[in-house]
């Protein structure tokens, strides 16, 4: 087969890669497997693991990818077969013919035998994979949950006094032999190749950082648009500096002791732990840097004062010294070879040391939210409480810790002591990253930017959907961020299946029962509990971010954005459940036979509560009635202020609440003043004597119109002569305003200007029909009426 495969005609796939070569890949990636199923027969350590993970993962990855190919090449193959036809019984084929057909089908025959080698080599790969996931998962099960003596215990301090001999014995042969090589070294000359490792690595620590610091900082003042970019640029900036530097300078310190050969052998290992501890530690302190930027309010990210970050700065230099100390200690007792006593006594101060830090860190936060609690500025009520509900989780857990550390539970201890400050380090950086990922898009992004502007006036689009693509793109980066932040949140830890495994085991221990081919158990209860709250915090999140920066930024007014903002919150809420339901597992299938059982007591007993919601989904959608909008239901007249799936709150004018179902909205009679044209009119009827000078009345109508200042110019006041009744001149005076709430006031100050202006001409103003005397017998003084005045 392997022949045929080597032999065969390559014309057909010039643009491929050769049959051959895949058969070299699939063989490379079989042998790869091979290797990692011999070596996985005898022990390995966590080191060997990882890399036998990483070659299993390359193997299967070569070997999906030849199988691939090889599928392109066969479905080829198969068009060539298809376009000669099948032969005809009875006929002489053409040799031609029939040589490139027996041809065909043998390559078919080696590239489908070469797809199931590729394939069973990928499910070995992916066996083998799983294989080492679950021995990481179980060491780190076992690790966790081994209990040792108590360190209040003799016997604890027994097994680390009868140890110490041969623990001394180890630590002191290890650095004689050590020594005795770079004396050996030493002899022969000045090793100048470790004089230069080590001038390089006090030039990168100290002033090349400061340096490139001060650099990037004025290079960000100079030409970086923006305060939000240029404070999380510097930010970014800083973590880059304060890691690269140290983690540099120890790699040219080893270096250069290395090519002096001043760097024993068995002391490798511990070289190599102390140039991660100083990268770890320079991280650490950097990124919680970052944060708090002390001394530099202007700069800082986070929202918080000058004193919270001078008091909580200390601590995060003890966690960045703290976190490359327990690096370099556990390398150094795998290097020495220390014993179980050693061990287990270096984590118990390790743990103890750790739990320390995290008690001040709270005691620190605990007085200064002391200090700020009568503080009206000092933050928000729902942050404050979020802190506070953070806070006593963590004494919860330090208490669970501490607990555990004095039964004997000294890696559980150890984990989640470490566990805390690996969450603390790596969410200090993404939030450094969600921020500065935020701002590089919406600054880029803006319809404000010098890009925004060349994209707006090149390709036509408008600014908001410029600002609006920002802010999505600013969405999607935080969201992959979030993602990678999850995926490294237990790699320090060995796998990130570990505590999962580890809550199935406890799962186990409350089977509970099942109903219908669905498990009901305390444990599947408490899973849908912490799903929901998780979907209803992310449906939160998500509408925070909708309604507070994507849509204030979109074309659409109030109701509008009101409209998409309950959609979204509906759905989301709907999808919550969902979710809650399926992890309980219920399915949608299962959800909807619900729903058909409801479906007749939702006719009879919710039917009202239907018929609104239905009628609040077209209000949002066809949006005959918006927010803002001036409208009158029955004889109620006011401001329609929230529109909500089941009833809309209208405000009258007395500042009162009138709370309408939608159904009353959608099919009764309401009237909406603002719904075409937000202007509103002004009419005024009235009648004087026929032997009145219509010429004057008119002049003084649009006089007492245009002294007052809200009348519109257009559209233009007009006055009308209606018709003539028992004597009278029927007149209709009609003006606008901006809006129909302008409506009341600005009639009644042109009334005011009327009436004083027909007293002072002697113009007998009445009503239709009116009561009147001849002109003759008119007394002097003008007889004023009330006036029929309407309004629309």
């Amino acid at each position: 087969m392997l022949a045929v495969l080597m032999v065969a005609p390559q014309t057909s796939f010039a643009q491929q890669t050769s049959l051959g070569s895949l058969s070299e890949q699939l063989a490379q990636a079989e042998a790869d497997i091979r290797s990692v199923d011999r070596s996985l027969d005898g022990r390995a350590d966590a080191t060997t693991q990882k890399q036998l993970r990483s070659k299993a993962l390359a193997a299967q990855q070569a070997s999906a990818d030849a199988v691939r190919q090889l599928g392109e090449q066969l479905a080829l193959i198969e068009a060539r077969v298809a376009g000669l036809g099948s032969a005809t019984e009875g006929t002489q084929e053409d040799p031609v013919i029939r040589q490139q057909r027996a041809t065909l089908a043998q390559q078919r025959s080696a590239i489908d035998a070469a797809i199931k080698r590729g394939g069973l080599a990928g499910v070995e790969a992916a066996q083998l994979i799983a294989e080492i996931d679950r021995g990481q998962v179980e060491e780190f099960s076992q690790a966790v949950s081994t209990r040792v003596a108590s360190p209040l215990t003799p016997s604890f301090w027994r097994a680390v006094i009868d140890s110490t001999p041969r623990d001394v014995r180890r630590v002191a042969l290890f650095w004689s032999q050590g020594f005795d090589q770079i004396r050996t070294v030493w002899r022969g000359g000045i090793p100048w190749q470790a004089l230069l490792g080590a001038l390089l690595a006090l030039v990168l620590l100290f002033p090349a950082r400061v340096y490139a610091r001060q650099f990037g900082r004025r290079y960000l003042i100079e030409g970086a648009p923006g305060h939000r970019l240029r404070r999380s640029g510097s930010a970014i900036w800083r973590v880059l500096t304060g890691t690269l530097a140290p983690t540099l300078a120890a790699a040219a310190f080893f270096q250069g002791l290395r090519w002096a050969g001043l760097l024993p052998e068995r002391w490798g290992g511990l070289f190599d732990a102390a140039t991660v501890a100083a990268g770890f530690a320079g991280f650490t302190a950097s990124v919680t840097g970052a944060v708090l930027m002390r001394g530099q309010s202007s700069w800082r990210i986070a929202s918080m004062d000058d004193d919270t970050a001078g008091r909580l700065r200390p601590l995060s230099w003890i966690l960045a010294l703290l976190s490359g100390v327990s690096i370099m200690w556990t390398a150094f007792n795998t290097n020495v070879g220390a014993s179980h006593a050693a061990v287990v006594a270096t984590e118990t101060v390790q743990a103890l040391l750790h739990l320390m830090l995290i008690a001040a860190f709270l005691i620190v936060l605990g007085r200064l939210r002391v200090a700020r609690a009568d503080d009206p500025d000092a933050g928000s009520r729902s942050t404050t409480a979020g802190l506070g509900i953070v806070t006593l989780a963590l004494w919860l857990l330090l208490l669970v810790a501490f607990v555990a550390l004095l039964v004997g539970y000294v890696g559980l201890t150890l984990f989640i002591a470490q566990f805390v400050a690996w969450t603390t380090v790596l969410g200090s950086a993404l939030y450094l990253s969600l921020a500065a990922a935020d701002d590089v898009a919406t600054t880029i992004f803006s319809r404000d930017s010098q890009f925004g502007g060349v994209m707006t006036r090149a390709l036509g689009i408008r600014g908001s959907m410029v600002a609006q693509f920002g802010l999505l793109l600013s969405g999607v980066l935080r969201i992959a961020l979030v993602l990678i932040a999850l995926g490294m949140w237990m790699t320090p830890f060995g796998t990130g299946g570990a505590i999962g495994s580890i809550f199935g085991r406890l799962g186990t221990l409350a089977q509970g029962v099942e109903i219908g081919g669905v498990s009901i158990s305390p444990g599947a209860i408490l899973r849908g509990i912490v799903v929901l709250v998780i979907g209803l915090g992310l449906v939160r999140a998500f509408m925070g971010w909708l309604e507070g920066r994507y849509l204030p930024v979109t074309d659409l007014d109030g109701s509008g954005r009101n409209s998409v903002s309950l959609i979204a919150r509906y759905v989301g809420i709907a999808l919550a459940a969902i979710w809650a339901l399926a992890s309980l597992g219920i399915g949608v299938e299962r959800v909807a036979l619900l729903l058909s059982a409801l479906s007749v007591g939702i006719g009879f007993g919710l039917q009202a509560i239907t018929q609104n919601f239905v009628s609040g989904l077209i209000l949002l959608a066809e949006r005959p009635i918006k927010i803002g909008d001036l409208i009158r239901v029955g004889t109620d007249e006011g401001d329609v202020k929230r529109i909500s799936v089941r009833s809309t709150e209208i405000e009258l004018a007395d500042h009162s609440t009138l709370i309408v179902p939608n159904s009353e909205l959608i099919t009764k009679t309401v009237l909406n003043k603002t719904l075409g044209d937000n202007h509103g009119r002004i009419q005024i009827q009235f009648s004087v004597p026929l032997l009145t000078d219509p010429q004057l009345v008119r002049r003084i109508v649009l006089d007492a119109i245009g002294a007052e200042s809200s009348v519109l110019e257009k559209p233009a006041p007009a006055v009308f002569i209606d018709g003539l009744n028992d004597g009278r001149v029927l007149f209709n005076c009609l003006a606008h305003v901006n809006s129909p709430r302008d409506v009341y006031r600005a009639r009644s100050n042109i009334l005011m200007t009327l009436l004083g202006r027909f007293r002072e001409e002697h113009i007998a103003l009445g009503t239709v029909p009116a009561d009147v005397l001849p002109a003759a017998a008119e007394p002097p003084e003008a007889v004023v009426r009330t006036p029929f005045i309407t309004q629309s």
